[in-house]
């Protein structure tokens, strides 16, 4: 029942994006038999590091969605102080509703039922634009983004240029 639930509100939001779309992604089904797995590609948002880059990601939605939140895994090479170093995203509101057992986050700021497609990927681009390095998913990043910030953009820019190259 659940997944029958959630195969029915993907399919919606496929829907509502395929009518209108949204600057900065694209997404859509890996495979049309699942909707459950999704291909997005995020532009690099302007004024950032990653302007000009095409970045892919495969979001994978539990079959109790919304109720729990989905996982989203760069599969584009990406350096990132949230971005774990195989690809895995890390932001509040991916992470399991209720309260944080390691107290760095509020409740409120994790998965509510009430995030689409469309908020978590417009999250995902605001997690591009300002990275947070309090609680850093790939150490190293986060290092290079506080102190040797001239590396982190070289190394931002070799990712950036790799996804070009993919197109």
């Amino acid at each position: 029942m659940a997944s029958s639930r959630a195969s029915l509100l993907l399919q919606k939001q496929l829907r509502d994006l395929s009518k209108n779309p949204v600057d900065g992604f694209s997404a859509g089904l890996v495979d049309d038999s699942n909707v459950f797995e999704w291909s997005v590609t995020i532009i690099g948002p302007p004024d950032t590091l990653y302007e000009g880059g095409f970045f892919n990601a495969i979001m994978s939605f539990p079959s109790n969605y919304p109720n729990s939140p989905p996982t989203v895994k760069f599969t584009s090479e990406m350096w990132h102080p949230n971005v774990y170093p195989d690809g895995r995203v890390c932001i509040s509101i991916l992470h399991p509703p209720g309260d944080d057992p390691n107290g760095y986050e509020l409740a409120s700021e994790r998965w509510t039922p009430v995030h689409t497609v469309e908020s978590i990927v417009l999250s995902i681009i605001s997690m591009l634009s300002s990275p947070n390095d309090e609680s850093p998913a790939n150490v190293e990043a986060a290092k290079e983004w506080r102190d040797t910030r001239d590396e982190f953009k070289k190394k931002v820019g070799r990712c950036v240029r790799k996804s070009q190259d993919l197109l």
